[in-house]
């Protein structure tokens, strides 16, 4: 795990960097299963009727989709094979395969958290150790832990906490609600019956490479980004204005939608209400404040 730095040698190269992949096992053959992949269609970011609903999207390299168990409903013993690239997400996955049960001999992928490497023993249930890489509710979960990939209803499947470098803790638990601490810093209850998995995910340096060019950006499915304020004011709320201007308001959306703080959750979500204290509160109140204004 680390940043693989290079000379020079090219505009594109002066200021890139790449991730190792140290933690990849035989990175050189690293194919994935086949049984476990499927096609991943393209939009572009139109949707049925052909019309751009998610902007700067399209083209990159061909990728095949990883079928991931976020749900670890199979209970039992599996031996991990390998830690593999996902090129679908930013952090890696493992390769595991079952030696106990029902489901003896199946294999299947799951997110691969730090410290988990190729040999380890991971298992799914609710009373198994709590030990890095194991799934289990977060009724049997020790409190204070590290945890992720966690489900917001039974049964689900794991919803939160699935990035590279990802981490949540469990603080408490109050009746059939636990009360986590998400990476953003939002408190959340979560029912008890819900299942995480131990530890924090890998892939930890992803958010310090350095990209360099804009070739890379476009390999990865993402069109040029046009600012705000370099529109005609019949495209965005910050365009128009003589020479270069700075628009005259707070960042927004095409659309109006501020961009530092501005709500953008329905109101009547279900999940807002097992919300205890939310993320960027402070900000959020300075930005509507100025708004006001």
């Amino acid at each position: 795990m680390g940043i693989k730095l290079y000379k020079p040698t090219t505009n594109g190269r002066r200021n890139a960097s790449v991730n190792d992949y140290a933690e990849i096992t035989h990175r050189h053959k690293n194919r994935p299963v086949k049984s476990l992949t499927q096609r991943l269609k393209k939009t572009g970011g139109r949707n049925h009727h052909g019309v751009t609903t998610s902007w700067w999207r399209g083209g990159g390299n061909k990728r095949l989709y990883r079928i991931i168990d976020f749900k670890r409903k199979t209970e039992g013993q599996a031996n991990v094979l390998e830690i593999q690239y996902d090129p679908n997400r930013s952090c890696h996955i493992a390769l595991i395969e079952y030696t106990s049960g029902a489901a003896k001999g199946q294999k299947a992928y799951i997110l691969a958290p730090v410290k988990l490497k190729a040999g380890d023993v991971v298992e799914s249930g609710e009373k198994v150790e709590p030990q890095i890489g194991n799934a289990m509710p977060l009724a049997s979960i020790p409190l204070g832990l590290d945890i992720h990939n966690i489900e917001m209803a039974p049964g689900q499947g794991g919803k939160l906490v699935r990035t590279a470098g990802g981490v949540a803790r469990l603080m408490a638990r109050d009746g059939k609600y636990a009360v986590i601490m998400l990476p953003s810093g939002e408190m959340r209850q979560v029912h008890v019956r819900c299942r995480a998995t131990i530890g924090q995910l890998g892939n930890l340096d992803h958010q310090n490479v350095n990209l360099g060019k804009a070739g890379r950006k476009r390999h990865m499915g993402r069109r040029p980004h046009v600012r705000g304020k370099a529109m005609n004011p019949v495209a965005h709320p910050l365009g128009g204005g003589e020479g270069r201007s700075n628009g005259g308001r707070h960042h927004c959306s095409a659309w109006g939608t501020l961009a530092d703080g501005g709500r953008t959750r329905k109101p009547k979500k279900a999940s807002n209400k097992r919300i205890l204290r939310r993320r960027m509160t402070v900000r959020y109140g300075i930005a509507k404040l100025k708004h006001k204004k």
